[in-house]
Formats: structure tokens, sequence, C-alpha cells
């Protein structure tokens, strides 16, 4: 999580809500890959860490599946984001602040957990928290 904290921080030097994400090899210590947000940098509405971080890692893997890897978040992901999630069949999601307004793996829905569903990925919440959410607030009160 330290790792996504530190990419959540490059995101507000491009103007972005400060987000970032870490995809983990399934050996479980390796990066595959890591992003922030970049929707204001790049004019991408789908720019979000969580998308990022995903197509980097499947790039670098050569594959779409993601199967034994683990997505490391700041923040719960948004429906985009838990979407990209299933598809991708990450096995495990872990998130450190929770967002009330627009998270779906857990809070306001939880698409990634949807007995519908073919693919549903472990989740792990409110791993330091505390300074997720501070990286936001702060972030929110200085605009």
């Amino acid at each position: 999580m330290r790792l996504a904290l530190d990419e959540a921080e490059l995101a507000v030097r491009g103007g972005d809500v400060p987000v970032g994400a870490v995809v983990l090899a399934p050996d479980g210590g390796t990066v595959l890959a890591s992003a922030h947000n970049e929707r204001e940098a790049g004019g991408d509405p789908t720019a979000h860490a969580e998308v990022l971080a995903v197509r980097r890692a499947a790039a670098r893997l050569g594959e779409w599946r993601l199967a034994g890897c683990t997505l490391v978040v700041t923040l719960e992901p948004c429906t985009m984001c838990a979407g990209a999630i299933q598809q991708s069949r990450v096995d495990r999601v872990v998130y450190g602040a929770r967002d009330e307004k627009a998270g779906a793996v857990g809070s306001l829905w939880d698409l990634v957990r949807d007995r519908r569903l073919n693919h549903r990925p472990e989740v792990i919440e409110g791993v330091l928290a505390d300074e997720c959410s501070r990286l936001l607030t702060e972030f929110f009160r200085n605009r």
C-alpha cells in the first residue's frame, strides 16, 4: 500500500485526484505495474489508477488474464474499475479508503463479489485507510 500511496502523490502533480494502484504478481512480492490517476493529465475519463495499472500489468505479462495477481489501490474502486478488475480475473483486491459515494467493492455497490458473475476476487479493505483518506481529504480541502 505504501507504493500505491507514493503513486497517489504523483497524481496531484498532474492535477488529478490522488489515487494510486499497484499490481503484484502471483508471488505476492513482485510489482508488475503501478499507476496513478491521469484523467486530467491525459484528458481521458478512463484513466483511473486501477485501469492503468491493470492494463500495464497485462501488457507486461502478455495476456489479459491476471490470475493470481493482487491489485492494491488507495481508494475503493468505482464501477468502471470494478468491471476491469472482474474482467481481468485479478484474484485479490486490497484497498485503503472506502468510497461511500461511488465505491463498487463493498460500500455503495459490491460488483466484484456479485454471485451472478463468474469471477469473484477476494477483497481486503481498510489497509492504511487513515493515510489514504488523509491524502484525499487534503487534496479536496486545497481545491
